[in-house]
């Protein structure tokens, strides 16, 4: 399974969408300063997960995303979502090892 997970900066409001197959592990990495694009707006918290069976459909619609390059509609997007904290405890793939290919949006 692959993760679309939408971070938000707790520093700006901006919104950082990536593809992986473990949400958490990259939020920890993007924290950590792993990632120079993201590095200047930690901390970063994550606000919404989608999950898709394979990596073509993660980045079809991470690209979809992308694409909006509205605030209003992301925020629309993540408001809708159930608390990414209740379902992160209930996830088992949450610890599996991370494929990535990350991009702001």
């Amino acid at each position: 399974m692959y993760n679309v997970y939408f971070l938000e900066s707790e520093q700006s409001g901006k919104y950082y969408i990536g593809v992986s197959r473990s949400a958490d592990k990259r939020l920890r990495e993007h924290n950590e300063g792993l990632s120079k694009s993201t590095a200047p707006w930690r901390p970063w918290r994550l606000v919404r997960i989608e999950t898709y069976k394979t990596i073509k459909e993660a980045y079809k619609r991470e690209r979809f995303l992308k694409s909006k390059k509205n605030k209003k509609i992301i925020n629309r997007i993540v408001r809708s979502s159930p608390d990414v904290r209740q379902r992160r405890s209930r996830d088992p793939d949450s610890r599996r090892k991370s494929e990535h290919r990350d991009s702001v949006g």
